[in-house]
């Protein structure tokens, strides 16, 4: 890919709505987002408590939580059309809960008219399933998370 067509696929998204644009090439990656960066987290203090005033309620401490599940991530090979079914009229491959042997099938991508299989490369339980049907997806976007065994 040289500048001139850079230049060119630049002067095509100017006057679309397209606010992310990955094309790959062998190797190389052209990445192009537009708009504002997200606006960074900032946690909220909680309010100070007025001078010579005792706060009303002890503090409650925060439910303790179970220790997160460690999970594999399924994450896209390609830039495509996500599809969870074979057909749309029939059933999704995989749902949340769903126990998975390594190699089988958890979805298709779909890439210039070729439609890709995605397997598992773990045996495990689904826990999430990240991408609504007929969904682009772009290369290394999660799609799935699987407990592993």
């Amino acid at each position: 890919m040289n500048l001139k067509e850079i230049r060119e696929i630049l002067d095509l998204l100017k006057g679309s709505d397209v606010t992310e644009f990955e094309l790959g090439r062998g190797e190389m990656v052209l990445k192009v987002r537009r708009g504002a960066p997200p606006a960074p987290f900032v946690p909220q203090q909680p309010a100070p408590v007025p001078a010579g005033r005792a706060p009303e309620a002890p503090e409650a401490k925060p439910a303790e939580t179970p220790a997160k599940l460690a999970y594999k991530e399924i994450v896209s090979p390609i830039v495509g059309t996500f599809y969870r079914s074979p057909a749309p009229d029939s059933g999704p491959f995989v749902e949340v809960g769903t126990h998975v042997v390594k190699g089988q099938v958890l979805c298709i991508i779909e890439a210039m008219k070729i439609m890709n299989q995605i397997e598992s490369d773990t045996t495990g339980s689904i826990a999430a399933v990240l991408v609504e049907n007929a969904q682009p997806v772009a290369y290394g976007q999660p799609l799935f998370h699987i407990i592993p065994e």
